[in-house]
């Protein structure tokens, strides 16, 4: 059974690299993989998160005509992110199914397609390794939140422009230009 690298130059927070000569032979290849805790505080710092708490990426990746691999996978953490409203911790919990499809460069070109990220974000080239815990950030990554909120938080109207007790005036301001104006004639 292959061994996960578990260092890569492209992806120093969680690597673990499987070399696609050492599939070949197999009819699939079963993971489940978790990062160490320096792992998961190195992932909270490239996601600019307090703390990843949880992280698992299980699945498999299956052999495809022509050389190609299937993945597919379940991604689960438990990711602490800050509320953009009240700047408190919040935790935010990701549960996600992940596609992949590493198809051979040359199989592609020959069947005329080009893959495009921003057209298929299941399909990728197939080089001489994948990277499953590259592919694990990825996906959690997109998934999480951009604008984290903590249930129930809210803009108040103090901080949208007006007091809470007055209803704002469209005007307020040309009639305080006015009175300038009438007080300079």
């Amino acid at each position: 059974m292959p061994e996960l690298i578990p260092r890569s130059p492209d992806n120093p927070e969680f690597a673990r690299v499987i070399e696609v000569r050492n599939l070949s032979a197999l009819d699939g290849f079963d993971f489940d993989i978790a990062p160490a805790p320096e792992e998961a505080a190195a992932l909270a710092r490239l996601l600019d998160s307090p703390a990843v708490r949880k992280l698992r990426f299980a699945g498999r990746l299956a052999p495809l005509a022509k050389g190609g691999w299937q993945l597919d996978a379940r991604l689960g953490a438990s990711v602490v992110q800050t509320c953009v409203v009240t700047l408190e911790p919040v935790t935010t919990r990701i549960d996600q199914t992940v596609r992949r499809r590493y198809e051979p460069e040359a199989g592609l070109r020959a069947a005329g397609l080009v893959v495009d990220p921003d057209e298929d974000d299941e399909v990728e080239p197939l080089g001489d390794r994948i990277d499953l815990g590259l592919v694990a950030i990825e996906a959690l990554a997109l998934a999480l939140p951009a604008y984290p909120r903590k249930q129930g938080a809210t803009l108040g109207p103090a901080i949208a422009g007006t007091a809470p007790e007055e209803e704002p005036k469209p005007f307020a301001a040309l009639a305080a230009l006015r009175g300038k104006v009438d007080e300079g004639s």
